[in-house]
């Protein structure tokens, strides 16, 4: 029988394979390894595929595609819904098969290589400034333990640390100063780095227009731009504004019933780190508001009536509106006249 919808349940070396025909009998039930899963689909006479978006999806995806199938990636949560028994590999692709049919089901786009290129410059920054932070904080720890405490910030610490290995009058053990003298040297080396993947990264914005637009919108500099761009491409899987400014967590969390509606704190669901650059380039807008009242004329109101916190979370889902709408139609950035 010919398979028209495959489910295909992704791990590490091990993938499982769920496969109905027009009518939705069960024609396909296989177990491939690594080495077996791109030949055997390879073969199969094109269908609808699903799979769950994952680590390794979008490369499988693309590979798919040119083998000529309909690939479609569906959110982890969308497709446990549709799981009916215990939680087994063959019972996850069955319910994937499921999932991907449903009229209403939300895919997630497929990435491009470039795309996938660029958000690894983030994940490496991301990952370079944690190492940071916590090299800094170790830092400062072993000179507290000494009685040299240093002020916050990174350049009062790039200051301050040679000071006390010049002085030899401070009672620092050699063993100390060594692991000092080479705790600043990695730190060092950790900023050049954090430098060259935003290089990087500002090489590629000048290529995309598109990020050179967003860049102006305030609140919206050039890890943000280019996240976006990267993540979520023109934004056409979105239907509407206020669609993505859910799928960034930026809306409340509704529990309404009995035709009473109920709204809570934001959701904070999807992408953490997408989220985290809209709040706090919102932050910096709230933070200058009051010396540009007449520009802003509703953040300015805002901030008079509700808590700094809740207005900057609400100036950041703004801010996701206004970045969608320009991603999806093409416009640039139009800043209100001065009242």
């Amino acid at each position: 029988m010919k398979v028209s919808t495959l489910g295909i349940d992704l791990a590490k070396s091990v993938f499982v394979l769920h496969g109905v025909d027009h009518t939705g009998k069960n024609v396909l039930r296989k177990k491939l390894s690594r080495s077996q899963f791109i030949p055997f689909l390879a073969q199969l006479p094109p269908c609808l595929i699903g799979m769950e978006a994952c680590s390794a999806s979008h490369h499988f995806a693309r590979v798919l595609e040119k083998a000529g199938h309909d690939v479609k990636l569906i959110p982890p949560q969308y497709v446990k819904p549709y799981v009916k028994t215990n939680k087994t590999d063959a019972a996850d692709a069955e319910a994937i098969c499921e999932a991907v049919t449903r009229p209403n089901m939300r895919f997630v786009q497929i990435k491009t290589v470039e795309q996938q290129g660029v958000l690894a410059l983030h994940t490496e920054r991301s990952f370079l400034m944690r190492q940071r932070t916590a090299c800094s904080n170790s830092l400062r720890a072993m000179l507290a333990e000494f009685g040299c405490v240093m002020p916050t910030g990174f350049k009062a610490l790039y200051q301050g640390v040679p000071e006390i290995l010049e002085d030899g009058d401070n009672g620092l053990p050699h063993f100390v100063r060594q692991c000092v003298r080479r705790q600043l040297e990695l730190l060092q080396e950790l900023d050049a780095r954090i430098l060259q993947t935003e290089r990087e990264l500002n090489g590629w914005s000048k290529t995309q227009p598109a990020c050179e637009q967003l860049q102006k919108v305030p609140g919206v500099g050039l890890m943000t731009a280019t996240y976006i761009v990267a993540s979520i491409g023109n934004g056409t899987q979105f239907h509407t504004s206020k669609q993505f400014a859910s799928w960034a967590g930026l809306t409340p969390r509704e529990h309404s019933s009995g035709g009473k509606q109920r709204l809570g704190h934001i959701s904070k669901r999807g992408d953490g780190y997408f989220r985290s650059l809209l709040v706090h380039g919102a932050r910096a807008v709230v933070n200058v508001v009051g010396r540009h009242e007449r520009n802003m004329p509703w953040l300015s109101a805002l901030v008079k009536r509700k808590h700094h916190n809740v207005a900057v979370v609400a100036q950041a889902a703004k801010t996701a509106r206004i970045m969608w709408s320009m991603l999806v139609h093409g416009t640039e950035y139009r800043a209100l006249p001065v009242a």
